[in-house]
């Protein structure tokens, strides 16, 4: 019998912010096939690295909780893709401390995403900002869509 083919998602995340600190937004290109679809949101004092993880969350969390397919996430931030599958399993062992005994920064949404990418199969990818990929740009556009005014 033949094996069923695995579902196979791509999303891009960006996230932006108008002063870091400042007002941010986030935003995720979610590609299933020729099926697209585009989430943004904000918040009004943030920092760039919190957009960039909420990105990559509310874009994760918008799945169906049943999706078995394989996930190419694209980021442009080293902070989150590092973070996630590097540096994590060292915070996780010392209590969500860094290697220099200082608090995690941004534990809150690090253990959101911990949790959430549980159980999926997620290769998290880097690529260069503002190079011209077209799903990073669009991430890009939508992650400053989703900055609230001041």
């Amino acid at each position: 019998m033949p094996r069923k083919q695995q579902s196979q998602l791509v999303i891009y995340t960006d996230g932006a912010c108008s002063g870091n600190p400042g007002p941010g937004g986030w935003g995720a290109l979610l590609q299933f096939g020729s099926r697209t679809k585009e989430l943004w949101g904000g918040e009004p004092d943030t920092t760039n690295n919190r957009m960039e993880m909420m990105a990559a969350i509310q874009a994760i969390e918008s799945l169906k909780p049943d999706f078995q397919g394989q996930i190419t996430l694209w980021t442009d931030s080293v902070y989150l893709q590092k973070g996630i599958t590097e540096w994590i399993h060292g915070w996780k062992r010392r209590g969500w401390k860094k290697a220099d005994r200082k608090p995690v920064i941004n534990k809150d949404l690090w253990q959101r995403l911990d949790a959430i990418v549980e159980g999926k199969n997620i290769e998290w990818k880097w690529v260069k900002g503002h190079a011209g990929v077209a799903g990073n740009e669009a991430a890009d556009e939508l992650a400053r869509r989703g900055i609230p005014p001041k």
